[in-house]
């Protein structure tokens, strides 16, 4: 009844305005209505307002929360940044409060840590880890560098051999983890994967390196988009991966050997 009653008093007043011959009027469109693109900045803020308590800070991201929506959702990198990496970052800092780790880069507590520490392992990880994965997406992706890409080659015989590869390790991760591009001791191109926060700098790494690339494959990183299909993911994240910085990534790495 009070569905007919409205639909009737709907049709009164169009037949009133019509027969007023009333023109009509730009309206304002309410926030509900507008696109999630056009709101992203008001409804998860700025990545640059996202502060860690303690030594070791957020690097910030080279672009918006919206920046890389053609593979990845606004709402997940708000989440996966704002949260997660942030909760990493703070853990990180409780964890080592008191130790001669405060006065150590991030890289020197990876390479030394005892993996039996749950605390420093997973948050110097994790927060690690995700410095790299934010550094290597792009919205607006470079190529590689020339001696990038003749490494690619020397190591793999094409890009698209290394891309299958680095798929490949992030399919078949069980559970939460890592897919990884490293530059071994010998200066080689390896990939590789790893569990949970853990990365090829760890003393208990099967595969030792220097990431080039790491791609989270932990669920938060596109559930929102992509639910349970992980392949659908990696078949994505190359779009937006930038060959420049990783190509900056491996010049630094083998400068270092």
């Amino acid at each position: 009844m009070k569905k007919s009653l409205f639909i009737a008093a709907l049709l009164s007043v169009v037949f009133v305005s019509c027969d007023n011959e009333k023109k009509l009027q730009e309206v304002e469109i309410p926030d509900a209505l507008l696109t999630d693109q056009v709101k992203s900045d008001e409804n998860f803020g700025n990545p640059a307002a996202v502060k860690a308590e303690g030594k070791f800070q957020m690097q910030g991201l080279k672009y918006g929360y919206d920046g890389l929506s053609k593979v990845i959702d606004p709402e997940t990198v708000s989440i996966h940044y704002g949260k997660h990496h942030l909760g990493y970052a703070n853990n990180l800092n409780k964890a080592i409060v008191g130790t001669p780790m405060e006065n150590q880069t991030i890289e020197e507590i990876l390479v030394t840590l005892d993996p039996a520490n749950a605390a420093v392992r997973n948050n110097a990880g994790g927060y690690y880890n995700h410095n790299l994965y934010w550094d290597v997406l792009s919205n607006t992706p470079q190529a590689a560098s020339p001696e990038f890409t003749q490494a690619i080659v020397n190591n793999f015989g094409s890009n698209e051999e290394l891309i299958k590869q680095l798929k490949e390790a992030g399919a078949k991760q069980f559970g939460s983890g890592w897919s990884w591009l490293v530059v071994t001791p010998e200066g080689k191109l390896v990939v590789t994967s790893t569990a949970n926060q853990d990365n090829p700098l760890m003393p208990n790494a099967v595969v030792k390196g220097t990431p080039v690339i790491g791609i989270d494959v932990w669920e938060h990183a596109y559930y929102l988009n992509y639910q349970n299909k992980r392949a659908d993911y990696l078949d994505q994240i190359f779009e937006i991966i930038d060959w420049k910085t990783v190509s900056d990534n491996y010049t630094k790495a083998i400068a270092k050997k």
